[in-house]
């Protein structure tokens, strides 16, 4: 496997810029959001990205192992890495940027669906598409 791992490299980053935007509010807030609509943003941008991106990328790793086609991996891997960067700026960074959450979440979504119905196909026939 090269190409899920290089997915997976590039999001860990991210989930580190997301995680280090929690803990640097941490100082002032002990636990929960403490009441902060921006510490409960950092919060759910970080919680967000642990929701959804494990799945998504096992789900990839599946697919690279079963031997898909190189531009379909990096398509998804790409789709991803874009979605969550547009998401977790929209919730984590900046207070209004709806573009952001739309389409990282329409994208995120749609993935969920994609990277299944794949995941469905290949093991009903045991072959890539």
């Amino acid at each position: 496997m090269i190409i899920t791992p290089l997915y997976a490299g590039l999001l860990a980053l991210w989930f580190l810029a997301l995680s280090a935007r929690v803990v640097q509010k941490r100082h002032t807030i002990s636990l929960g959001d403490g009441g902060d609509p921006e510490m409960l943003r950092r919060i759910r941008g970080h919680g967000n990205f642990a929701e959804y991106v494990p799945l998504i990328l096992l789900m990839i790793g599946f697919l690279e192992v079963g031997h898909f086609p190189a531009w379909l991996l990096h398509v998804l891997g790409a789709t991803l890495l874009v979605s969550r960067l547009l998401h977790g700026y929209a919730l984590s960074f900046s207070p209004k940027f709806g573009f952001g959450r739309f389409w990282g979440t329409v994208l995120t979504f749609g993935l969920l669906a994609v990277c299944g119905l794949l995941c469905i196909y290949q093991a009903a026939t045991g072959s890539p598409a």
